[in-house]
């Protein structure tokens, strides 16, 4: 099983679709062995104590947690990004790891740069990632990124808009 390191972000973009069929993250969870830095944990808590979309998305992903490895690693000092970000770059290059899903969509280029050996994949990639293998059909991750796109203000993203072409062509 490969092992992907998540950060906050895409954990909580997961976390908004979470529940309903197909679900994502489920998929993810029983795919992947799926490890997170204490940081991004406790960035999830923070989160979860709005009451908005985004606190219920990390309400159920911090509800998932007995189907995750955690694990504290030291923040690189220099690391440009939240400490969430900085864990979860430190973690995928400590322990190897296959793939790191993360939707910071500003700063991809930095976190691509510092990642070693990982691939690094954003929650529409994974969604792709997730057709290819036939665990999803293309008109449900659609459906399901549309969901994120909207609950995550995503609608101008060029990154996104790319993905959604990209997912059009799947059938």
């Amino acid at each position: 099983m490969s092992r992907l390191v998540a950060d906050a972000s895409a954990l909580v973009s997961l976390g908004i679709v979470a529940g309903k069929a197909p679900d994502p993250l489920a998929m993810c969870l029983a795919r992947y062995d799926v490890v997170v830095p204490t940081a991004v944990v406790e960035e999830l808590r923070e989160i979860a104590s709005y009451d908005d979309t985004h606190g219920h998305a990390a309400t159920t992903v911090l509800n998932h947690t007995d189907k995750f490895g955690t694990r504290s690693v030291d923040l690189d000092a220099d690391f440009p990004l939240d400490d969430g970000e900085n864990a979860a770059v430190t973690l995928s290059n400590e322990i190897g790891a296959a793939l790191f899903l993360c939707d910071e969509f500003n700063q991809l280029g930095l976190i691509h740069a510092s990642l070693a050996d990982t691939r690094l994949v954003t929650t529409p990639t994974m969604l792709s990632v997730l057709v290819q293998t036939e665990h999803l059909s293309g008109a449900d991750a659609r459906t399901l990124l549309e969901e994120i796109s909207d609950a995550r203000s995503w609608g101008e993203n060029s990154y996104v808009q790319r993905a959604r072409t990209l997912l059009e062509e799947t059938d």
